[in-house]
């Protein structure tokens, strides 16, 4: 655990292209893809898999994830964690397409006081296609914004409640979201800016001329299932009470939230990583 000032840095990074468990029409569990999990103490690991195939349900060309870890050189910075997931000619069955999935995200975490600083530079998706038809996507990278002052965690900061807050609210506004996804979300909506965790997502709006419904970042296809776009959840765990902030802040960004619901069942999160890392 690298030291500073009498201060020691535990990495935890950990990342996969492709994980879950198909329902129907038989029941078998996808072992983590590419998986790379990072050393405690920090460095560098990656992995990677070309030609994936899992029956005639999903597929890429090439896939791979790499996570690092390592203190700054630069004065007064902190420690920088890096976690990035890549799919590369991913197909859903023929409806779900995309070119290129990249999923990444950027930590530092400082050297007095907890709350890391979150980027998610190079997060994307290249040609993204329902039914061969192009999504548009309406970004907000900048969701989370700067690090909050005074070590105040995220999920209680109240422009990130405000935000996401909006978010909900684009989401429960449609009138054919299914019952199942209007009570997750009221239920998220009820506990946001209270609980020591928050969901939210860095795409804000889909647009496009393929079939199904739209309610933000959420794409509800018939017979085919439902679609989560670039899903990211803070947990903020260890609280300080004293200081009232937390020790450990974990972000997870998934890329594509799959549960596909028709003669093929399963949930497949795609492009799936997580950093947190803490001092002491």
């Amino acid at each position: 655990m690298p030291e500073v000032n009498e201060r020691k840095h535990t990495y935890n990074a950990e990342a996969s292209v492709l994980s879950g468990k198909l329902l129907l029409p038989v029941s078998q569990t996808i072992e983590p893809q590419a998986h790379a999990k990072l050393d405690p103490k920090g460095g560098y690991f990656n992995q990677r898999l070309d030609g994936f195939r899992l029956e005639s349900v999903i597929s890429f060309r090439a896939a791979y994830s790499h996570v690092a870890g390592n203190k700054s050189n630069k004065p007064g910075e902190g420690w920088n964690t890096l976690t990035t997931t890549v799919v590369e000619g991913l197909n859903v069955m023929e409806v779900l397409t995309a070119d290129r999935v990249v999923g990444q995200t950027i930590t530092e975490h400082p050297l007095k006081g907890y709350m890391p600083s979150i980027s998610f530079l190079g997060t994307r998706f290249e040609n993204l296609r329902i039914a061969g038809v192009p999504v548009e996507l309406e970004w907000d990278q900048e969701i989370f914004g700067s690090t909050p002052a005074n070590d105040l965690p995220y999920a209680l900061h109240p422009s990130v409640v405000s935000r996401v807050s909006r978010q909900y609210d684009r989401i429960l506004q449609n009138k054919n979201l299914s019952p199942a996804l209007q009570k997750h979300y009221n239920r998220l909506s009820s506990t946001l800016g209270s609980a020591e965790a928050v969901e939210c997502s860095l795409v804000n709006r889909v647009a496009g001329l393929f079939p199904g419904t739209i309610a933000g970042n959420v794409i509800t296809i018939p017979g085919f299932g439902t679609i989560t776009l670039a899903k990211l959840t803070v947990k903020h765990e260890d609280p300080i009470e004293s200081a009232k902030t937390h020790k450990k802040t974990t972000f997870t960004l998934t890329m594509i939230d799959l549960k596909l619901g028709c003669a093929i069942s399963g949930d497949i999160p795609i492009g799936g990583g997580s950093t947190n890392g803490g001092g002491g």
